[in-house]
């Protein structure tokens, strides 16, 4: 598949000088009695050539992870990072925000298809374009209004609430947004995730645009260091890759009757819960974890009772690292003791909040192939701020009706899957299974229980924090928002947000009574 949008720009702007030597260097040091092996002492590439080989044949990789690349990338898709870029733990990014910044028009990525199914993609696109344009001005009202009701006229900023307003307005616009729609950003990652980027290149989602993206960070490298080109191995086949046998990222259509059913059966096993449901955990998670406290510190049973002991490693009063603003419980002794209790819970949240949720690394999922979850009908989250108003709700729901109709059309006209899922709307629903410890869980709710936070995440966030304290009353009466966090640690200021305060006294709460809509 070809593109007949811009295409993407991909520079290396930061980057080790010698990296290639470096891994040679790293790798002699390992069994020199002379001390450090310096980059400079490694030799022509005919020499170091075959030890990087061998040891990259052999599997030995930890030389090759200490090289970092930094790119900047540019018109690439939102799509292409959920699926690709984003989708494991070895990255770091820092790229444009829907939810501050206002998307301009013919801003996305466009694949090039017949003639006939052109037209359609376009038009429906356009259309996805002209309703996020109106929503972000409707909104406003029903925004500004929500607004009022968390500040009282006394605490209200006028010019820099109205600033918030139309961010917080254009937040919930964007929900229509296609995920074809570009995005920016500075993208850092190893020598090794790189060479795994290129290897897996013709997987799904966006495998055109992988190809197309991945070889320009590729090429970069080259320019860099032509001495990766010793170890550089070719991508893998589509079908080499299982799913394959399944979904076909090129094919035309797949079964929607059996993605029906599994719909349905995914949500029914949601029960009462509309964004997370706890499906796993392990019954002797609290005495597991009191016991790794006992054996930090060097304590029998009889000194340190179970719940006092979770309590030293999870009560901020306790241990007041956990109202520092630098998450440093991973480098704490006692802090590691949460490690060992683990929860998995089943998700569907939109692909726009997926998108920031899948930030936290060290809460992993397996998410879905998009494609192969494409329903016939409209199938979508609707943020809460709809719900209460109503022209907003009409146009949002139209707008849906009109994009699924564009959707069937593209389909009966031939269009590939791959193509088709780029006009799928941030909102589209995402269904998978996400687990974590309670070491990185906790951080992660520290960070999306508070009101700031996107509020799908926030609301998946509320639903596990509920879930894990009836299962686990001493654990879970711990997953708490920043600011009740550092009241309890005697950190100050109690909200570490600034100007950015939400305007909700969250830590006079439980967390079964927080409420919110925008």
């Amino acid at each position: 598949m070809r593109f007949l949008s811009n295409p993407p720009k991909i520079r290396l702007t930061k980057a080790f000088s010698t990296p290639f030597r470096n891994v040679v260097a790293t790798a002699r040091t390992c069994y020199s009695s002379k001390g450090i092996i310096g980059d400079e002492d490694v030799g022509t590439p005919e020499k170091f050539a075959p030890l990087a080989q061998s040891i990259y044949e052999a599997g030995h990789h930890t030389t090759y992870q200490h090289a970092h690349f930094q790119f900047s990338m540019e018109q690439v898709s939102r799509h292409f990072l959920w699926g690709f870029l984003h989708a494991h733990p070895f990255y770091n990014s820092e790229q444009v925000s829907q939810r501050y910044v206002h998307v301009k028009p013919d801003t996305a990525v466009v694949p090039e298809l017949d003639p006939d199914a052109q037209a359609v993609y376009n038009e429906t696109a356009q259309m996805l374009f002209d309703a996020y344009e109106r929503l972000s001005t409707m909104l406003e009202g029903p925004v500004e209004s929500e607004f009022h009701q968390r500040f009282p006229r006394s605490e209200r900023r006028e010019k820099e609430h109205r600033v918030s307003i139309k961010k917080k307005a254009q937040e919930i616009a964007r929900y229509v947004l296609p995920v074809s729609t570009h995005a920016y950003l500075y993208h850092t990652v190893s020598g090794l995730t790189l060479l795994r980027y290129w290897r897996m290149a013709n997987s799904t989602d966006t495998p055109a645009e992988q190809r197309l993206v991945v070889g320009m960070m590729v090429d970069e490298l080259l320019r860099h260091d032509p001495d990766y080109k010793v170890i550089l191995q070719e991508p893998l086949d589509g079908d080499y890759f299982p799913e394959s046998a399944h979904v076909a990222p090129g094919a035309v259509g797949h079964d929607s009757s059996r993605t029906g059913e599994f719909v349905r059966e995914f949500d029914a096993s949601m029960g009462d819960y509309e964004f997370a449901r706890l499906i796993s955990w392990q019954e002797n998670a609290p005495r597991t974890v009191a016991d790794s406290v006992r054996e930090v510190l060097g304590l029998p049973s009889a000194a340190l009772q179970d719940e006092d002991a979770i309590a030293l490693a999870l009560d901020p009063s306790n241990n007041r690292l956990l109202g520092e603003s630098l998450n440093l419980t991973t480098h704490h002794k006692l802090g590691r003791a949460a490690v060992h209790a683990h929860y998995s819970f089943r998700k569907r949240i939109s692909h726009t909040a997926d998108s920031q949720d899948q930030r936290h690394r060290m809460t992993p999922a397996s998410r879905p192939i998009l494609a192969a979850h494409l329903l016939d009908e409209p199938d979508v989250a609707t943020p809460a701020l709809f719900h209460a108003d109503s022209a907003c709700r009409a146009l949002y729901d139209e707008t849906m009706s009109r994009l699924w109709d564009g959707l069937r059309k593209l389909r009966k006209l031939g269009a590939p899957l791959e193509a088709v899922q780029y006009l799928l709307p941030n909102a589209v629903n995402v269904r998978f299974t996400e687990s974590a410890d309670l070491l990185n869980l906790r951080h992660k709710h520290t960070m999306r229980l508070c009101f700031n936070a996107q509020e799908e995440i926030w609301r998946a966030s509320q639903e596990e924090a509920i879930q894990v304290r009836e299962v686990h009353p001493t654990l879970g009466r711990y997953l708490l928002p920043p600011c009740t966090q550092r009241l309890a640690a005697k950190s100050k200021p109690i909200c570490p947000e600034g100007k950015r305060y939400c305007g909700v006294r969250v830590w006079t709460q439980d967390v079964t009574q927080y409420e919110r809509v925008i």
